[in-house]
């Protein structure tokens, strides 16, 4: 995961969590609903930024050391 994917991922918490505060929604679908405009906002930035810069923002980098990665997998399976 690259800087970019971070702050990406990042915009969509942050935005799913503000629309959740300002339409309160109750139960799953809802929620749910809230979720997916949030993740869209990150999305449209996204993709503004890709068309403005002619790259993409996703990459198959992985934000570990492949040590550490390796590490982390092994905890995982206990």
């Amino acid at each position: 995961m690259n800087d970019l994917e971070l702050i990406f991922s990042m915009l969509g918490a942050a935005s799913t969590t503000e629309i959740v505060k300002t339409q309160d929604p109750k139960g799953f679908k809802e929620n749910q609903k809230a979720s997916k405009l949030g993740g869209a906002v990150a999305g449209n930035a996204r993709l503004e930024l890709e068309t403005r810069t002619g790259k993409k923002v996703i990459s198959s980098d992985n934000y570990l050391p492949e040590a550490k990665k390796n590490k982390e997998l092994k905890k995982g399976k206990k």
